[in-house]
Formats: C-alpha cells, structure tokens, sequence
C-alpha cells in the first residue's frame, strides 16, 4: 500500500517538475516588461515635446501683442 503511494506521489512530483521547468512563462513576462518600459518612454518624451510645444507657442503669442 506504502509503495503504490509512494510510486504516485513520485509521478506527481514528476509531472509538477516538469511543468514548472519551462521558461515559456518568463519570456511572455520579459517581452511584457520590455513593452511597459517602452510605453513609459514614449509617454515621458510625448509629454516633454508637448510641453516645449507649449512654451514656444506662448512665447510666439506674447511677442506678437
């Protein structure tokens, strides 16, 4: 009776091994974290343009009244 649980939770540990041995998991994360930066920079150098944009076109309007 010991042995046939034994021999089971052998296989199971077996099973639970091999799943969490692939690396499928971590590319799908890797390749997400390297999207979210990538917006992040995008966001910060729009939102930089857009304020230089801001300012040269309230200099260009005070300096034509």
């Amino acid at each position: 009776m010991f042995d046939k649980m034994f021999l089971t939770l052998q296989m199971l540990r077996g099973d639970f091994a091999a799943r969490f041995d692939t690396e499928e998991g971590a590319t799908a994360v890797e390749y997400g974290l390297l999207v979210a930066l990538i917006a992040v920079a995008i966001i910060l150098a729009v939102t930089n343009v857009g304020n230089a944009l801001v300012a040269l076109f309230n200099d260009v309007a005070s300096n034509l009244s």
